[in-house]
Order: structure tokens, then sequence, then C-alpha cells
């Protein structure tokens, strides 16, 4: 594992981190005009770029202008975008990737969206897109992260991601290897909300905090985890919706859903954290 993890100038502006956009355009450039930063200010998403809302195609070219301004983890959402592709899945009722997938360009974007991160580490924050097990600090994440996101990115990534598919094994184990390893790496990372003190985790339930079977909490308020001395940021939990803490941030507030959409100033000092919303009018999917 490594020793150290990355930082940036403290001199640098505070990133504005987003929420799930889902493919919520007009709610997203929105919100960005009435967060009213300046054009050197990093933009964060949280992944879950795409899906559901009614313009993925034209929200993921949106975030593909900004260029590296922009640092994006992918969502659950996001490697399904790449299984639809890969022809490992089929579209769901109600996804809105065909736009995507009939683009003329649609190669160079499944490649784009391949080769983006599913963790991010900067000054002392941590974005990932659902959640982090309780036995992995900061630099575990990330070096476990790096191993999926190589998977992801090598000539066999379609193999990779028909193998990540399913909930077990359920809890990490440093002996894991191969598919088992990367499958729990892409669960804990991606989809989990709910999991025991010892990190098992349960996929079954969707709904708030209330809703975590016996034994089950919510992955943040797990005793003694790891990444307690570092900020986290996340979204893909809209029945938890907006949650600011000072060392855990979720900013899943379902747009996609009729309801809101949010970004954060992810500042250092969690007193000058500022919160943007933006209502949004679309229709629930089914």
């Amino acid at each position: 594992m490594t020793d150290a993890l990355p930082s940036i100038n403290d001199l640098s502006p505070a990133p504005l981190v987003f929420g799930d956009l889902q493919g919520c355009r007009d709610p997203f450039q929105r919100l960005l005009k009435k967060a009213d930063v300046r054009d050197d200010v990093p933009l964060w998403f949280a992944g879950d770029l795409i899906n559901r809302g009614p313009k993925s195609l034209q929200t993921l070219r949106d975030v593909i202008a900004l260029g590296s301004r922009a640092t994006v983890v992918l969502g659950n959402h996001d490697l399904n975008l790449l299984s639809v592709a890969a022809g490992l899945r089929k579209p769901k009722k109600g996804d809105t990737l065909d736009e995507i997938l009939a683009a003329p360009d649609a190669a160079d974007l499944i490649e784009w969206v391949r080769h983006k991160p599913v963790a991010h580490f900067e000054n002392g924050m941590l974005m990932v897109h659902a959640g982090v097990l309780p036995q992995w600090d900061a630099a575990m994440t990330m070096e476990l992260a790096h191993e999926l996101e190589c998977a992801l990115r090598a000539p066999n990534w379609k193999e990779t991601l028909a193998a990540l598919y399913g909930n077990e094994p359920h809890r990490w184990d440093d002996s894991l290897s191969g598919a088992d390893r990367l499958r729990v790496i892409y669960n804990a990372l991606t989809r989990i909300r709910f999991c025991t003190a010892e990190g098992a985790m349960e996929f079954a339930n969707n709904g708030g905090p209330d809703a975590a079977p016996p034994g089950y909490m919510p992955w943040f308020d797990a005793p003694g985890r790891r990444t307690q001395d570092v900020t986290i940021v996340f979204g893909h939990w809209a029945a938890l919706g907006l949650m600011i803490r000072d060392d855990v941030l979720c900013l899943d507030s379902g747009c996609v859903w009729g309801n809101k959409l949010s970004a954060v100033r992810l500042t250092a000092d969690p007193a000058q954290r500022v919160v943007t919303q933006v209502s949004c009018s679309m229709k629930k999917q089914t």
C-alpha cells in the first residue's frame, strides 16, 4: 500500500462537487450558473453522470467539454453504460442510454468513461460514488480503486465487467484475488449503502437509514471506520438525500426523481462549505 496520498496547494480554490446528475442536463446548467464560481474552480462529479434523466448524451458531452477542469468518479450507472455497450447487459426499463450508444462518436464516449477513476483523493478529501468499507483507510481505498481502474482499462475489460456483477463475496478479505477481489471493490465503491461493523455489505435495501436490517448500519456510521480522518463525499443514495456532516457529505438529493440537484464548495474548513441547489422537474422514472 502507498505511504502517502497526494495533496494540493492550500491556495488552490476549493472544488465545487456535484451530486448525481443522471442525465439531468438542464438542472446541471442552472446549478452551474447559480453557483457562480470562477473559471479556475475545479468541478468534481460524484458519479452517475448519466442514465434515467432525459438528456444523458448532452450531459456527458457537457462534462467532457470541461476538460481537465472536471474530475469524475464512476458510478454504477456509468459502469452500466459500459456493460450495455459491451453487450453484457440489456438496457433496463427507464434507462436513457440509447442516444449515447447511437451517437456517431459512441466509441470515443465509451472510451472516455472507461478511463475515468472510481475514487479520487485530494487535500484530505476522498470522493467515491457510494461508500468505503470500514476496514479501508484512504490510502488503501485508493490502492484498491487503482486495481479496479487498471482492470477496466485493460484490453480484456469486457471480461472484467462481466465478472463484476453479483453480491458475493459480501465482505472484504485481504486474501481475495481475481474476480472476487474486484467484485468487492466495485460493490463497495459504487453500490454500498449498509454494512455491519465488520464490513459485511447488504444490497437488498435502498431506503433511508431507517431501512437498515438488524445488525446493519449506514456504511459511514460503522464504528472504527478507518477513513474517519478524511472527509468523504459521495452520492448514490437518493433516499438518504442531502447530508452535510463535517466528515461525510452525501450529495445525491434525487434530481432525477423530481427533487433537487445539489453541489457544495468543498473547503477544508467545514464551516466555510456552501451548498447550492436547484429544483428539478423531471418526472419520476419507472
